[in-house]
């Protein structure tokens, strides 16, 4: 099973929609799909379920049948990792996120210098995220899992990234997102180089991630289209993407003059249907999958059709690359 994780410290770059839609294109294909929310806010979980089967997840006490539920009795020191719980969703796996989650910072943090030491419960504190996965993955003999995240260079992160084999960078055309990348390429070099420190000293016998978070490239996300070129404002910033990408993800030299359209690292660049993402998220399916009952009349149609291809492409791009 390969994992892919959709990673920027910039929020509000359409991660969340982009991992969502990404699973349902997998899954069209023929894939077996895991859908993994380790956001603590949750967001790919709402998108995937509806608000009452939503409240069954999260109830008063504590929640059985979420990412973090099998992951307790290990914190609380009564266990280890249990079954995870898997919720179908069509043809797709998820493994509902929590809004507890939160609450594993603090542990995750304190638990990562101890893996220098060799301490058999650091490490399996920290590959918790991935243990999790695995085993999801193995329950529905998955192909590939997709894993979102949320916007922040916390501890919580730096294990999900741990979980993974590549990281799918989603990036806005603007100034926030550039310098978020600009943190996240030296970070996330910092993480892969502090796991790479800590695998010698994995106690014998245990099976831990390998953290290879091998960047895949970047998508754009969500810039705003006039006769199929960005507007004027978004152009300065298209232009930095590249550069930006290289030099801080791939610690690579500059890149001057090297377009987003050019450039090998950037897998698709997805238009902003704004007037589909209403209608699909009251139907509670993806946009490409819209149908006239659904409102999608008149030029929705074409717009359809097109978003349909725009990830159909960025699928294929990824299975290529992550091959």
């Amino acid at each position: 099973m390969k994992t892919i994780a959709f990673f920027n410290n910039k929020g509000g770059v359409g991660k969340t929609a982009l991992v969502y839609h990404l699973a349902w294109m997998f899954a069209d294909q023929g894939w077996s799909v895991l859908a993994a929310d380790l956001d603590p806010q949750a967001n790919l979980s709402t998108m995937f379920l509806e608000e009452d089967r939503l409240e069954a997840f999260w109830p008063e006490v504590r929640s059985t049948h979420t990412v973090l539920a099998p992951i307790r009795p290990l914190l609380d020191g009564e266990g280890g990792i249990e079954a995870p719980y898997v919720e179908e969703v069509d043809d797709i796996g998820l493994l509902v996120g929590d809004l507890a989650l939160s609450g594993f910072e603090d542990e995750l943090s304190a638990q990562w210098p101890k893996c220098l030491e060799g301490n058999k419960r650091a490490f399996r504190v920290i590959g918790a995220f991935a243990e999790v996965i695995r085993r999801a993955g193995a329950k529905r003999e998955a192909d590939l899992a997709l894993v979102d995240v949320g916007p922040n260079l916390g501890a919580i992160n730096r294990a999900a990234l741990i979980a993974a084999d590549h990281v799918v960078v989603p990036l806005g055309p603007d100034l926030f997102s550039l310098k978020g990348l600009q943190n996240l390429g030296p970070t996330l070099r910092q993480w892969r180089e502090g796991w790479e420190e800590r695998l010698p000293k994995t106690p014998s016998g245990m099976e831990v991630p390998e953290g290879k978070m091998e960047p895949l490239g970047y998508v754009v996300m969500q810039h705003a289209v006039r006769l199929d070129r960005p507007v004027k404002a978004y152009g300065k910033w298209m232009q930095r993407i590249p550069q930006t990408y290289h030099h801080s993800m791939l610690a690579e030299a500059s890149q001057d003059g090297l377009s987003v359209d050019d450039d090998r690292e950037c897998l698709a660049e997805l238009k902003d249907y704004r007037s589909l993402m209403p209608m699909a998220q009251e139907a509670r399916k993806p946009m490409f999958h819209l149908k006239p009952a659904d409102g999608a009349i008149g030029s929705h149609v074409q717009a359809v059709k097109s978003c349909y291809r725009d990830f159909r492409d960025l699928a294929q791009t990824i299975n290529v690359r992550a091959s």
